[in-house]
């Protein structure tokens, strides 16, 4: 009996330690910060109300910048979607594995069109340090089996493959649409405008790609029918991720397809921008707060699970606005998508964790979005970095830490394309999709000219040659491109 006491006495006091303490996993969340990547698409550096936007308001956006930092000098890895991303998934320039290129169409089915299999990515590293985690939205990093998102470390999928979705299918209901046409009903030119909420415009000089062509929208593994606007629908699957989570560490990369085309407005955010007389530019600014307010949602999840300060939130773009497509502005910077100007490059990208970063700074050193990979891990608890990460952690430097730069060099190459920046000084080859063709170096001062319109090339050739040499010495460790 003494032994049968002794037992139950014994247990009845676990019980209450547990019910005190909670279960062991609990106990080490405040050592592991959660880890959330807010990514949209095609966001131009001068478009948010933080940036100096003052025509469509995204206050949820701005708000991780007044309750963290704002980087001024924010970069991404490739001036496209794909190779920005894969840059981001694995904490590296995308060059030294030949992931170079931006796959679109049905190249993202074709066999070894992906991010290769190798590769040790950010969620691969948090969930082997005890993390659960998530893609929400675009992946855009092969199409098919071998890369799918599961074997790159995430436990959760809900989204698309390809490069772009449509946000409402076809018949479009409950949004005004805008498409790509080669030729306009009646043979018009410029612009068609139809009586049920269809426009077509003819000012890209094609039709608006296949984005569905074997594209679903995909649950883990297998395709679902989607009836909601997708930016909601991700945001309901990102809130729910959270909420369903929040008892444990997890990794939620939310990767909107907004403000990347097809161009599509809700009924909704069409009548609150019913005041802007283009309607192409009204769609984009549709498309924008909504995504804003969805941004807000996830917010507004985090504070309700209690996670507000133990949240690390990033918020960036994964290259500049292609500005004719969607009005988008990069402003102040020359150029767009696809460019090594500026404004393919550089990026709104911001960062909160409430109680750590003090809120409301501007950061002006160069940053860049391989950074995300090494501040997660540095901060996550049992995490290891792989050693071919080449971000920093961000933390020392945002709390004043570490007062050197994180990056006093950043490379860029895709065909006969290519950049770099080292110090305040940046080379620009704007070259043709293989080779460089008849394109020049250019070479601009960001200190004083950041629109670049100033070539120095002429004038400083001593320097152009320094820096050229240095692009062509880190060409010289990048591997030749994979597709």
């Amino acid at each position: 009996m003494k032994v049968v006491r002794r037992i139950l006495l014994m247990t009845i006091l676990f019980a209450a330690t547990m019910a005190v303490v909670g279960p062991a996993s609990a106990q080490s969340d405040g050592k592991q910060p959660n880890i959330i990547v807010l990514f949209a698409d095609d966001l131009g550096y001068g478009e948010l109300s933080c940036q100096g936007n003052p025509e469509i308001p995204t206050p949820h956006i701005d708000s991780i910048a007044e309750n963290g930092v704002r980087f001024t000098d924010g970069y991404v890895t490739g001036p496209n979607c794909s190779p920005s991303r894969a840059g981001l998934l694995t904490g590296r320039i995308p060059t030294r594995f030949g992931y170079e290129f931006n796959p679109i169409g049905a190249v993202n089915e074709r066999p070894g069109i992906g991010l290769p299999v190798a590769e040790v990515t950010i969620a691969e590293t948090l969930q082997n340090a005890g993390y659960t985690t998530a893609l929400i939205g675009k992946w855009h990093q092969g199409g098919t089996a071998e890369f799918h998102p599961f074997r790159h470390g995430f436990d959760e999928f809900f989204g698309f493959m390809h490069e772009g979705h449509y946000f409402v299918p076809p018949p479009y209901d409950g949004v005004t649409t805008m498409l790509r046409r080669k030729t306009l009903p009646g043979g018009r030119k410029g612009r068609w405008v139809g009586t049920k909420g269809l426009i077509y415009t003819d000012h890209m000089g094609g039709n608006e790609p296949d984005y569905d062509a074997d594209n679903p929208i995909t649950r883990g593994g297998q395709p679902v029918i989607e009836t909601e606007y997708l930016t909601d629908a991700f945001t309901r699957e990102a809130v729910d991720f959270i909420d369903r989570h929040d008892d444990k560490p997890f990794f939620l990369y939310l990767a909107y397809n907004a403000v990347h085309s097809p161009l599509q407005g809700a009924d909704a955010y069409m009548q609150k921008f019913s005041h802007i007389e283009d309607v192409h530019r009204r769609i984009f600014a549709a498309m924008l707060v909504n995504m804003d307010d969805s941004v807000g949602e996830v917010m507004k999840q985090l504070r309700k699970s209690g996670l507000e300060e133990n949240t690390i939130v990033f918020f960036l773009s994964d290259n500049g606005g292609p500005t004719r497509e969607l009005t988008s502005s990069n402003l102040p910077l020359r150029g767009g998508k696809g460019t090594m100007y500026e404004g393919g490059l550089r990026i709104p990208f911001m960062v909160q964790w409430k109680g750590t970063i003090p809120s409301g700074q501007q950061y002006t050193k160069p940053v860049s979005s391989i950074d995300i990979y090494a501040t997660a891990a540095a901060n996550a608890e049992r995490a290891t970095t792989p050693k071919q990460v080449e971000g920093v952690d961000l933390i020392p430097f945002l709390t004043g830490q570490d007062s050197g730069t994180p990056h006093e060099t950043l490379f860029w190459r895709q065909g006969g394309k290519a950049g770099l920046r080292h110090g305040d000084w940046k080379v620009v080859r704007m070259g043709g999709r293989q080779t460089p063709g008849n394109a020049r170096w250019e070479l601009y001062d960001l200190s004083h000219d950041l629109s670049e319109e100033t070539d120095l090339a002429n004038s400083q050739p001593e320097r152009l040659s320094k820096m050229v040499g240095l692009w062509e010495k880190m060409n010289g460790e990048m591997n030749e491109p994979l597709f």
